[in-house]
């Protein structure tokens, strides 16, 4: 088996408990790793010293979202390192850590706003959102 499954329950709580003070400096929150568009510091190489806007959540809905898509970046990046790197039991421990708040934050927001993809229905028949259209509320012509 490619790693081993004893203590790795106490290693991944280790793990999310220690996303924001983390031991390894190298490796960013999900959060910074969306902005910069790698989750390594050490990887980070701004273009002629240009560097990226932080993202400004207008709604809560948005905030929501900005978390999932940041979790979402993050388990990419993290698979791809462990493509090379399949040993790496800490990271490995991360990536499961992140795979399970994802969980939990699209379990949320789909009970809250409605499903984000068509695996996440909710309710006794298929309806995407029982109540008008997200754009239908906003006015304008925001996705446009």
């Amino acid at each position: 088996m490619l790693f081993e499954t004893n203590g790795m329950d106490e290693n991944i709580s280790l793990f999310i408990s220690d996303i924001f003070g983390r031991e390894n400096k190298d490796i960013l929150s999900p959060k910074e790793g969306f902005l910069r568009g790698n989750m390594f510091a050490s990887e980070y190489k701004p273009y002629k010293n240009l560097t990226y806007l932080p993202l400004k959540a207008k709604s809560e809905r948005e905030e929501m979202l900005y978390e999932i898509m940041a979790l979402d970046f993050a388990i990419n990046d993290l698979n791809l390192y462990l493509d090379l790197h399949p040993d790496n039991k800490e990271v490995f421990a991360m990536f499961k850590g992140y795979v399970e708040e994802h969980k939990k934050q699209v379990k949320e927001y789909s009970k809250i706003y409605g499903p984000l993809t068509l695996n996440k229905t909710v309710g006794s028949k298929f309806n995407w959102i029982d109540s008008p259209w997200p754009w239908d509320n906003l006015g304008g012509s925001m996705y446009v």
